[in-house]
């Protein structure tokens, strides 16, 4: 009987995405409270709305946060069913330390904190943890799980793009540093103080707070921005590319039932 209820519940707060009817049923209810949890959290930094409806956000934060509770509790009781997590102990502090299920406890753990009697100014900042419940929706969504699975795929390139990116900040900050310091001493004072003209730049956002007065200095200084677009421009088509395979295989794998017309995964 135990295992049966176990088994049931598994596959009910299973995150795979099946036909299932309560297993969809709880994906919709849990995105909706995730929803409302983030949209509660963004509202309640305006005083005067909280100070009024402040006995609402309480309630409702109260109410969410035993639903996460009792939803978190329920994933380790019941995660012994996948194959990956055997082990009524070792199997569950597995499963416990799974990036998914930290995130759920960060979703939530902030409540309980603010509760210890806690310095107020730190209720603050440790409340603002609850957007990670926005973290929470890739469980339950299959666009964002796409997305996970694209970055995942193409890991190898961005990590390359993004190691070029991380040598080319320095050799910009580094070339401006040497070309401007004696112009401009104060403004870039060392290579640290440069990578924030660098960083800026080559995102091409370009606040103009600091920027080259030297002749070399515009020289490369446009030279480094031209480069920022291209730097840019890769990981963009790299995140493209994996997107049109992740649906090409997609749709090479679905189905369609004869008799309902959905779709088989």
């Amino acid at each position: 009987m135990q295992a049966t209820i176990k088994k049931n519940i598994f596959d009910m707060v299973d995150s795979s995405y099946d036909a299932e009817d309560s297993s969809r049923y709880f994906n919709v209810a849990m995105l909706v409270l995730i929803s409302l949890n983030v949209m509660a959290a963004i509202l309640e930094t305006e005083t005067r709305l909280y100070s009024r409806y402040k006995t609402f956000f309480d309630l409702f934060e109260a109410i969410s946060v035993v639903l996460f509770t009792l939803e978190y509790l329920l994933r380790i009781w019941s995660c012994t069913e996948d194959p990956k997590y055997k082990g009524s102990i070792s199997g569950r502090l597995r499963f416990v330390l799974s990036p998914l299920m930290l995130i759920d406890l960060v979703a939530f753990l902030p409540f309980y904190v603010t509760t210890l009697g806690i310095d107020l100014r730190v209720i603050r900042v440790i409340r603002l943890f609850r957007l990670f419940r926005l973290m929470k929706l890739g469980r339950y969504t299959k666009s964002l799980s796409m997305i996970q699975n694209v970055v995942k795929s193409r890991k190898e390139e961005l990590s390359l793009t993004l190691f070029s990116g991380i040598i080319l900040l320095i050799l910009a900050s580094s070339l401006l540093y040497f070309i401007e310091h004696d112009a401009q001493p104060d403004v870039f004072s060392s290579i640290p103080e440069s990578m924030w003209w660098a960083a800026v730049t080559l995102t091409t956002v370009g606040y103009g707070d600091i920027y080259p007065v030297t002749v070399l200095g515009k020289i490369v200084g446009a030279s480094i921005a031209v480069l920022g677009i291209g730097l840019f421009a890769l990981p963009a088509g790299i995140i493209a590319s994996g997107f049109a395979s992740e649906l090409q295989d997609k749709s090479a794998k679905s189905q369609i039932c004869p008799h309902c017309g959905k779709e088989i995964i």
